[in-house]
């Protein structure tokens, strides 16, 4: 169902699905381990959370669990999962490009490596309603899985795939550094 929102195409332009520009997010109380997280990264722990905000409008709650030895510095090298708690109806399509629009800032990428990741994202990412959470699992190595609203919705196994995509929040080359700095604010230096 497509929603009257007039700004939701300026919207998802500029990127209010996943890395949009123009965070204006204060950090939220952090919330309890969800049950995917606690399952699969049982010793993690709460790194930080912040509220993604575009032009004012409120895109989604985001919350970083990391396991212990973790090392923002070398974030692709531990395990950690990211939960997006979204605030208003967005498609999963739209999720799946603006994310690939962000992967390529860590670097450029072939033209059958994109086709690959932007198939698997959309294949994956569902639309999404205010309340649903995606939340993505990284593993080093293993590839990244996602869960929406706590059940296991695929794996993406190509190991190069997840530190692009966790990039997108957690690199020194995102879009978003105030957003970055939210959700390690809970790290000890």
């Amino acid at each position: 169902m497509r929603h009257a929102l007039p700004t939701r195409r300026t919207l998802l332009r500029w990127g209010g699905s996943v890395g949009a520009l123009c965070l204006a997010g204060a950090a939220r109380a952090q919330t309890a381990m969800p049950s995917e997280v606690q399952a699969q990264l049982p010793l993690a722990k709460a790194a930080g959370a912040t509220r993604m905000r575009v032009f004012g409008l409120s895109i989604y709650d985001a919350q970083l669990w990391v396991a212990p030895g973790f090392d923002a510095t070398q974030y692709a090298a531990h395990p950690l999962a990211l939960e997006l708690r979204y605030l208003r109806s967005l498609k999963g399509k739209s999720i799946a490009e603006r994310s690939l629009q962000e992967m390529r800032r860590g670097g450029p990428l072939d033209n059958a490596t994109e086709q690959r990741w932007l198939q698997a994202m959309v294949d994956t990412f569902p639309d999404v309603k205010e309340g649903d959470r995606l939340t993505g699992l990284h593993t080093p190595g293993a590839g990244t899985r996602f869960f929406f609203n706590g059940a296991l919705l695929a794996t993406v196994a190509d190991p190069t795939f997840g530190p692009q995509f966790f990039g997108i929040w957690l690199a020194p080359w995102t879009s978003e550094p105030r957003l970055r700095g939210e959700l390690l604010a809970g790290l000890t230096p």
